[in-house]
């Protein structure tokens, strides 16, 4: 009787607050076992920062449901990721790749690029990297630059925020921007 009440017991963690409860994924028989069996499954499902454990594993569990579990977008998809930036950069007069969006960049760099552009009142289109590591390395290697955000205006790779602060400041960018028909 006892065994199988701790087994419950330790069916369930708490997380982060005493308040928050994870459920185990150990079988009450493993439960049952030695505790270093116990501990090292829970160190490998949670990971800890800043004091706060939080959850790495992605569910392998049957029970999940398909809509819940991560899934690749190109998969079924004969585009590779090459094929998605070169697209973008053609079809876009003016294509970012950014940290965030445009409505919200998520690092100084993007941010001033985003309002540097916006000043010139042409639409914005953009992808976050964040978002895709591989997206990130595809665009990297199409544009053979290794910071972010890189900006193409007409097909174009113009650089980054630096690059198109030096070139508002100067009026070159006007130029360049002047030529791509607005939507």
């Amino acid at each position: 009787m006892w065994r199988r009440a701790s087994a419950k017991l330790l069916a369930l963690r708490p997380v982060a607050r005493p308040n928050r409860i994870v459920r185990s994924s150990l079988s009450p028989a493993t439960l049952r076992s030695s505790p270093t069996v116990i501990a090292r499954h829970y160190s490998g499902l949670f990971g800890t920062k800043h004091g706060l454990r939080f959850s790495t594993s992605v569910p392998n569990d049957p029970d999940t449901h398909d809509d819940f579990k991560p899934t690749n977008k190109l998969e079924n998809s004969q585009l590779t990721l090459k094929d998605i930036v070169e697209q973008d950069v053609k079809d876009n007069h003016v294509m970012i790749y950014m940290k965030g969006d445009p409505e919200q960049p998520r690092c100084g760099f993007s941010s001033l690029a985003v309002r540097v552009l916006s000043e010139y009142r042409v639409p914005i289109h953009s992808r976050n990297i964040l978002e895709d590591p591989e997206l990130k390395n595809a665009v990297k290697s199409f544009s053979m630059w290794p910071t972010f955000p890189q900006i193409f205006i007409n097909g174009e790779f113009i650089g980054g925020s630096d690059i198109i602060l030096n070139m508002h400041q100067n009026g070159e960018l006007k130029e360049k921007i002047k030529a791509t028909p607005s939507e």
